[in-house]
Formats: structure tokens, sequence, C-alpha cells
């Protein structure tokens, strides 16, 4: 009897064995000459060529349209070019940034470029903060609000232009006439004033740019759990107290966010500004971006103006990386 199972039972090398299925022919080591499992590196690179295929159409015009002249206008920068010339372009290096350095008339423009920026930013923001707590109160009309509320986001900046320039004429504009029938004087030509053409303008950069800012803000009080304003109101938190610690905090984020962006966008304002003064009165209103085009378009100035771009870029550089080292250490101290 023991000789019979003994001769039943696998040896620790017979043919059925386990080490011998696991490391030669039999068991779950399969057969000879079976492939095994499919290779991974293969479907990898295979998936990596099907995401850039899918990628490629949404990057070829990014490099055609944004890329290719944004390299194109950092080359003539070093260069003299110019309009309306018979030979050919020299290379001049950074000569036209030297120029730069002692072009007061330049810096000036910056200045008020940054006076604008922030000039429209901050109330923009502040403004639309406001609207954005009201539309997320429980209103009646509530969605008529809300549609009204984006009409000026949803108007082009010289159609917003020409509508303001009405608004601010001196003979006949609904401002002046406000200021008449109210007996408050005789009303002043609010764009060609050397002390309103700036505040003037800005005010018209907020009121075009508000309704963006408070359709971020709103979608953020949107997602703010109700749950937690019961909890602080239960606990006897007023409406300051609540907006403080429940509300700013998850709005903050995209507060910082758009604020970024729209400092970014003000500062390469251009449509708005040239419809309503074109930079005037005696530039008080010329921005960066007009004083690179007047000398590109009017003066024929290519190669200066390229080098106005290349600082233009170069700030706006720094105030994105400044947000973006700002939002990672945020996210680290979370």
């Amino acid at each position: 009897m023991t000789s019979v199972t003994a001769a039943k039972r696998p040896g620790p090398d017979g043919p059925h064995s386990g080490r011998n299925g696991r490391d030669g022919q039999g068991g779950r080591g399969g057969r000879a000459g079976d492939p095994g499992r499919p290779g991974r590196p293969e479907h990898k690179a295979f998936g990596d060529r099907a995401a850039w295929l899918l990628v490629l159409p949404a990057l070829i015009p990014i490099l055609i349209l944004s890329v290719g002249p944004l390299l194109y206008g950092i080359a003539l920068a070093f260069t003299d070019a110019q309009s309306g010339r018979t030979r050919s372009t020299q290379w001049i290096g950074a000569l036209n940034f030297q120029d730069l350095l002692h072009d007061t008339l330049f810096w000036d423009s910056f200045r008020i470029g940054l006076i604008w920026a922030v000039g429209v930013t901050v109330p923009q923001f502040l403004l639309a903060l406001g609207l954005a707590l009201l539309l997320n109160q429980n209103l009646r009309m509530r969605w008529l609000a809300r549609a009204l509320a984006i009409i000026p986001w949803a108007m082009p900046e010289v159609v917003v232009g020409i509508m303001w320039r009405l608004v601010y004429n001196p003979d006949a504009g609904i401002l002046n006439e406000t200021i008449r029938d109210l007996g408050l004087g005789d009303g002043r030509d609010w764009l060609t004033g050397l002390a309103t053409a700036l505040p003037a303008v800005i005010l018209v950069g907020v009121w075009a740019g508000m309704p963006q800012t408070t359709v971020a803000l709103l979608a953020g009080l949107q997602n703010t759990p109700r749950e937690l304003h019961e909890a602080a109101a239960l606990d006897g938190a007023g409406a300051w107290r609540r907006f403080r610690t429940v509300t700013w905090p998850a709005l903050k984020p995209i507060a910082l966010a758009i604020s970024a962006l729209n400092l970014i966008w003000n500062f390469n304002s251009f449509a708005l500004v040239y419809v309503l003064t074109s930079g005037g009165p005696g530039g008080r209103t010329r921005l960066p971006m007009l004083f690179a085009y007047e000398e590109a378009f009017r003066y024929g100035q290519f190669g200066y103006a390229a080098a106005m771009g290349c600082v233009m870029v170069a700030v706006i550089s720094v105030l994105l990386a400044c947000y973006l080292v700002g939002r990672l250490r945020g996210g680290e101290d979370r």
C-alpha cells in the first residue's frame, strides 16, 4: 500500500510538481511558446502616441498664432526694422532696449498702465463681490437679475467704447444732461479733460469687466456648503462673522485667481481705451499697448515697438510667476 501511494504522489522534480509548474513548462507558468501577458510598455507607448494625436489639432493653432508671432516679435526687437525701408533690416543687438531705458514717454505710459490696471481691478473685484453676494440670495426674479448682470460681458469692447462716448458726450450725453437737470452745473467734457480723462476711462473699464468677476465669484458661493452657514448661524455668528469664517475661506482661491487674471488682462487693454480716447488728452490715457501701437503703425518703428512688447511680456511673466508661486505655497500650507 505504501508503495502504491508513493508511486502516485509526484516527487519534487516530477512532471507535475509545483516548482516545475511555476518555473518550467506546466502549471501557472504557461505552456511552451506561450507569449504570456501583453507587453505593457508597448501599450503605454501606443497610448502616448494616441494622446499626442488628439492634442495636436489644438496645439497647431497655438504654435502658429501665438508661439510663432511671439518668437518673431522677440527676434524683431533686436533689429532696426522700419516701415517703407528699401534696404534690408539690420541686426542691432540690444540698442532698442537701451533707447527704452531713456524713453521717458514709454515709462510714463508704463506708469499710467499700472494705475489703470490697479484702478480697474480693485473696484471691479469689490463691486463684483457685493453683486455676487446679492445674486446668491433667494430673491424673486433672480434669474432675470443674473441675466442683466452679464450684459456688459457679452458686448464687444468697441461697442462698449462707442456707447460710453455717447454717455460722456459734453453736449448731449446723458451724464451731463443729468447734471444739468439736477442743477449741479453745466457738466464738462469728461474724456478730454486732463484731470477727468483717466478716471472716466477707469469707470468704463470697471463696468465692462465686472460681470466676468461676478460670475466667477458667484460660482464659488454656490459651491460653498449651506450647512456651514447654518451651523455658524446656530452658534450665534452674525453676517460679517459668517462671511469672514465661512464664505471668504471658500472664495479665497477663486478671488486670487480672478484678480491675478484681471490685473494681467487690464494691463494689456487696448481696444476700449483706444475707442474712448485714443490715448489722449496729452497722453493721459496712453497705455503701454497704445504707445507700442503708435510706434509701430503710426511712426513705422517696428523694431522699437517690438522691444516695448518684450518689456511688457517680461513684466506680465513676473506677475504670473508671483501668482503661481503664491498658489504653490498656499497649497503646501494647506
